[in-house]
């Protein structure tokens, strides 16, 4: 790849044209993205980019364009979520090498394309999950904390390093009141974990993930139901961790046998206990925090992965919640 500068332009080409399509996108959609987010305009001819505006976005583009083709050259996908979770990895970290960030991730067998962090905090993650017994994720929704756990999850089972998969979460947000709900128990308990099963079916397509269901080797359950439980051999994973009591989150850290790992993701902003019951979430990370062979990933709002605009609500809420700490 060269380049030639002008105060607010600049002139990039790329050699590489399979990875230069990537790069580009369906109909350029991704300079498109480029273009959007950083006010600039951005023409494309053969395969040479030139990018002209705000000599600082331009300089913030140019790097941006060079590390997404590395990617693409590497054989990484490059679609509209690269494209924002990279600008918003180098607005972080100007050094940042998106390579080293987004290049490493798990690939699984028969599965097209491998689940690959997008931002340091997720990679962090990863790797967490492949030390430790013990990791607790605690960030806002829509970091990955339940889908990266999930694709970890599945990665450890198809490669026997564990029997069977334990997907639990609290059955509902303040007190597991089931009897409330028609049906019976499969019909009362299923909205609540409806989540655990869109990750799996997004992982591993419906049909594998049922057919493991069907098998046992993966089973979704309230979390009422790990009482009493030994859990060996098991990959464990407690979503919505925040709206678990300081007895539930003890009694499911407790279930944990020979050969396991156990992930707990939550976030302590969206607690749906009753005023005055405390976060078992909290209190965990707060009494375990230096016990060896237990990590903390914490996300925060630059690790989103939904649509952008969601980044910028969980600022607005986050804002009005130390001001309402202020005022106090």
């Amino acid at each position: 790849m060269s380049r030639n500068h002008a105060d607010a332009a600049t002139s990039l080409t790329f050699d590489d044209l399979a990875a230069f399509q990537v790069l580009c996108g369906p109909h350029d959609e991704n300079l498109k993205r480029i273009e959007a987010r950083m006010n600039l305009v951005i023409r494309v001819r053969g395969n040479e980019v030139s990018v002209t505006g705000d000599a600082a976005d331009v300089e913030r583009a140019r790097v941006l364009l060079g590390q997404l083709y590395d990617l693409a050259r590497r054989g990484s996908p490059v679609s509209v979520e690269e494209v924002d979770r990279g600008a918003v990895v180098l607005a972080a970290d100007p050094a940042a090498s998106l390579v080293d960030v987004m290049a490493q991730g798990l690939r699984l067998p028969h599965v097209e394309s491998p689940v690959v962090p997008r931002t340091p905090n997720q990679r962090t993650y990863l790797q967490a999950m492949a030390r430790y017994d013990v990791v607790i994720a605690i960030g806002p929704a829509g970091t990955g904390k339940t889908y990266l756990a999930m694709a970890t999850a599945v990665s450890w089972l198809l490669a026997r390093k564990v029997k069977h998969i334990v997907l639990t979460r609290p059955a509902v947000e303040a007190g597991e009141r089931l009897g409330f709900l028609p049906g019976d128990l499969v019909e009362k308990v299923n909205p609540y974990l409806r989540p655990l099963y869109d990750a799996l079916y997004d992982i591993l397509g419906y049909e594998r993930g049922s057919g493991l269901l069907e098998k046992g080797m993966i089973e979704i359950a309230p979390l009422a139901f790990m009482r009493g439980r030994t859990l060996s051999h098991s990959f464990v994973i407690l979503d919505e961790a925040q709206n678990c009591s300081i007895e539930q989150m003890k009694m499911f850290l407790t279930r944990l046998g020979y050969n396991s790992r156990a992930v707990v993701t939550g976030d302590v902003t969206q607690t749906d206990l009753p005023p005055g019951r405390p976060s078992g979430l909290e209190h965990a990370r707060r009494i375990l925090a230096r016990i060896p062979g237990i990590a903390f990933c914490d996300f925060d709002e630059r690790d989103v992965m939904r649509h952008p605009i969601v980044s910028e609500i969980l600022k607005a809420y986050d804002r009005e919640r130390r001001n309402k700490g202020r005022k106090r």
